[in-house]
């Protein structure tokens, strides 16, 4: 029993720095309270910040949004068609993950606004090609366009990371948690919008197959590839206003508040290690519940309605059911990051107990077994259980374990360590989304 509790018993230096209990070790002697380090809440600030979280994933999503148009594109080539979606996974993910990984190295003189703003101008950039591709590029050659895609996903993905390592650091040095949850919680919207996009246009369209569906067309990603151009141009005005308040607001301040608040100025550099030590419950959950997330998409791609008969109506269709079936589970994620929001349902001051969560969420790999996998037919034959046992609740964990986590980093480290441990847990979600990927190959075979 000694053994257990000393597991779980947090040792003094991982102790919250707003509740400090004793001081013995060189990097918490001169710790004040986080309070004292605060900035007044803003709900300007909140609204950038959830705007940003909306344009860090809404450019993936516009990808996924458009392979109906890539498939059209690639069909005359029976290599393109079939390994274009792979490739895409492929090239984001090792360049997502390798540009978070330097990045959360490169600390010393790093300026996160700068990295913010660069990564919106790359998307900018990127999607303005995109758009301009379905338009100019119609008679390009398959291999030519292929590799064209696959440089834009290069130049889309390493602004993501560029994103996430800059917005995630950034915010750290506001010393609100309501902020990192505003990041989360846009992030939830940009998967939960596009799910609703697809169910609507699903159902409006006559059931019929062929090249010239409207959701296939040019038309359609033309219109994918502008609102994410809008989006990122509208997150790049909105966080430069944001960094010039800051800007402002510090200068009018007394020097000793001054250096509190204006952290994009002075960075203390710290290992990777260091911060894994102080982070290793918040890290390991983490990474766990992002690399254990990854593999519902295999399944949800594959599973449909138990109701096979051939007079069902349109919402038990595969084309429709799949897309609703996406759709509890970004709405269960953005409920889970929602509701970190209440102070009292958040478990960030128990690392060990988020922990915990994110090995039991192991446990829903076997429900989805359970489910109509490829129609082949399911053991509980309920479309209920599937959506909202399965699906919602899956998407609650994964949105509260992934907030809870990243609100939770700021307490557990100094106040000039905020902005490295930003980055650090950017870089670890990044990771926990590589592995699942790689893991997500061997449960496609099931």
């Amino acid at each position: 029993m000694d053994r257990i509790r000393r597991l779980i018993t947090r040792p003094p230096a991982y102790e919250p720095i707003e509740h400090p209990t004793e001081v013995d070790d060189d990097d918490h002697g001169s710790i004040s309270p986080q309070s004292q380090h605060e900035s007044p809440f803003s709900r300007y600030e909140y609204a950038v910040f959830f705007l940003l979280g909306v344009s860090m994933l809404w450019a993936w999503n516009m990808f996924l949004a458009a392979a109906p148009y890539f498939y059209l594109r690639f069909r005359s080539d029976n290599w393109a068609a079939t390994h274009f979606q792979p490739s895409i996974l492929t090239v984001s993910t090792i360049t997502n993950l390798g540009s978070a990984f330097i990045l959360a190295k490169l600390q010393k003189g790093a300026s996160y606004p700068k990295r913010v703003t660069l990564s919106l101008l790359i998307n900018i950039v990127v999607f303005s090609l995109l758009a301009l591709s379905t338009v100019f590029m119609k008679a390009v050659d398959v291999k030519a366009y292929f590799s064209f895609l696959m440089f834009m996903v290069f130049g889309a993905s390493l602004a993501t990371g560029i994103n996430q390592n800059g917005v995630f650091a950034y915010v750290s040095g506001f010393g609100r948690e309501e902020y990192t949850q505003a990041i989360m919680a846009g992030q939830g919207v940009a998967g939960v919008l596009p799910c609703v996009v697809q169910i609507i246009s699903a159902l409006a369209v006559p059931e019929r197959k062929g090249p010239n569906m409207p959701q296939a067309s040019s038309k359609s990603a033309f219109m994918y590839f502008v609102t994410a151009t809008a989006i990122a141009a509208l997150s790049l005005v909105a966080f430069l206003s944001l960094a010039r308040r800051r800007s402002g607001i510090s200068l009018q301040l007394p020097d000793e508040q001054n250096d509190s608040i204006s952290s994009d100025y002075a960075h203390k550099t710290v290992s990777l290690w260091v911060l894994f030590k102080k982070l290793r419950f918040l890290a390991s959950a983490l990474f766990l519940c992002f690399a254990v997330t990854m593999v519902y998409a295999v399944f949800t791609a594959g599973i449909e309605s138990v109701r096979q008969d051939p007079d069902r109506s349109r919402l038990f269709s595969r084309e429709v059911f799949i897309p609703v079936a996406f759709l509890f589970w970004n709405a269960g994620d953005l409920i889970g990051r929602m509701s970190v929001i209440v102070p009292s349902l958040s478990l960030a001051h128990h690392p060990w107990a988020l922990f915990l969560i994110s090995v039991a969420r192991l446990g829903f790999i076997p429900l989805y077994l359970l489910c109509n996998i490829g129609g082949r037919g399911a053991i509980v034959q309920s479309d209920f259980f599937y959506l909202f046992v399965v699906q919602l609740l899956f998407g609650v964990s994964n949105g509260y374990l992934g907030s809870s986590c990243m609100m939770g980093a700021g307490q557990w480290v100094s106040t000039d360590e905020r902005e490295a441990a930003g980055g650090f847990m950017s870089m670890v979600l990044v990771g926990g989304l590589a592995a699942g990927s790689l893991m997500s190959f061997l449960v496609a075979n099931i």
